[in-house]
């Protein structure tokens, strides 16, 4: 007796989700597959995904366009959070399963599917993610994860694929195991599971080399409304344009780069590389722009909830009750966070050198050091004592006994 009748599949196009679909017919009993492809921003690897989907036995090949809602409706409240995942990591991967989830459970309504499924392995962080994300949207439906359970490696699942039909790799087969969209590329394994392996320039492909880099410096100035980038160099773009003008840009000077090793939901350590130009330099110039329009006790204690808040992404918690509260008061914090940040990008760094904003709590007549100080240098005495007041009667205290 099969598990579900009818499944909707997140489909890549690769090896493991193309044998899903016979899998899920002969061995668990499942009557159609439909086959959802995402498009993140992948560029030329969806190209063939649909009628392979059909050629590999799907019933129904789906590719949905969700780029727009990626960028607004994912990257940017990540932004607004300054989400990086141990201190390093701007979660341009984590970031779309969510929203890959939603399309899932989405498509299921639309189709009446019993089911939805994935290829995701029991090692990875994305089993989790789609797992808790689609429990989260709809608790009622089914999750089938064949690949976590068939217990086939690469050339058992290539040949059981070719038994239906499904074409062996034609090319030699990459040693990486790579993850590309709009925001970023991972790539791991292979030769990167060792540690003090250094990456060759070939994993990458939206960085360029430090040597192939510009030799002068360029300028870009990033325009934020309430959080939210609205403009590169003083010109408006839409949330899917910006990003891919801005990777281009920072891509192009060599920045944006992680090699990390990245503690997983799992439990284990994995050696991560990634590529995030224009989400890295994003997060960086956010984060400056606040500390020129918020006070300096929302700054600090938002710091906190920050990491709370990249670890809800990473961790697949994306639709939670706590994730809800964290954006309600990053969104208040986020009111008076619009100006520009100007950042120096030259050989493989992006260094913040200005910012202004309307909204800007600095004083100069306050800051400065010159004959124009407006600060009361006498009421510094005062402060200064009673500050100290507790430190001092501590320290009387435990020098007499």
């Amino acid at each position: 007796m099969g598990r579900a009748n009818k499944v909707v599949l997140a489909y890549s196009g690769g090896v493991d989700t193309s044998v899903c679909i016979p899998y899920l017919k002969e061995e668990w009993g499942v009557k159609e597959v439909i086959t959802l492809a995402a498009d993140l921003g992948q560029g030329d690897e969806l190209g063939p995904i649909k009628e392979k989907a059909l050629t590999s036995g799907a019933a129904v090949s789906l590719v949905v366009d969700g780029k727009e809602s990626f960028v607004t409706d994912y990257a940017f409240p990540a932004i607004k959070a300054n989400a990086l995942y141990e201190n390093r990591y701007p979660l341009s991967t984590a970031l779309a399963r969510p929203l890959i989830a939603k399309m899932l459970v989405d498509a299921a309504a639309e189709y009446e599917a019993d089911a939805v499924a994935h290829g995701c392995t029991g090692k990875g962080n994305d089993q989790v993610r789609f797992d808790v994300s689609i429990a989260a949207l709809d608790p009622s439906i089914k999750v089938l994860a064949p690949a976590r359970e068939w217990g086939m490696g690469r050339e058992e699942t290539i040949s059981y694929g070719e038994r239906f039909g499904i074409p062996t790799p034609v090319k030699k087969s990459s040693p990486y195991s790579i993850d590309r969209n709009l925001l970023g590329r991972s790539i791991e394994a292979g030769p990167l599971e060792d540690p003090m392996t250094e990456p060759l320039e070939e994993v990458f492909a939206m960085t360029k080399a430090i040597a192939d880099t510009p030799d002068e410096p360029e300028y870009v100035e990033i325009g934020f409304e309430k959080g939210v980038p609205v403009s590169l160099n003083g010109k408006a773009l839409a949330p899917v344009a910006l990003i891919e003008e801005l990777n281009e840009i920072v891509g192009k000077h060599g920045y944006g780069r992680i090699d990390m090793i990245e503690n997983r939901v799992v439990g284990i350590k994995s050696r991560e590389i990634y590529e995030a130009p224009a989400l890295l330099v994003l997060v960086h110039a956010h984060r400056d722009l606040e500390s020129l329009t918020l006070t300096a006790d929302v700054t600090q204690y938002k710091r906190g909830l920050e990491d709370t808040y990249s670890h809800l992404i990473y961790q697949g918690l994306w639709y939670s009750p706590l994730k809800d509260a964290l954006d309600a008061f990053i969104d208040q914090t986020q009111e008076r966070v619009s100006g520009v940040v100007r950042v120096k990008l030259f050989k493989g760094n992006a260094t913040i050198v200005g910012r202004r904003s309307d909204k800007s709590i600095y004083s100069p007549d306050l800051a400065t050091y010159s004959s124009d100080d407006q600060f009361d240098h006498k009421a510094a005495e005062g402060f200064i004592y009673v500050w100290g007041l507790p430190t001092r009667v501590w320290s009387e205290k435990t020098r007499n006994g």
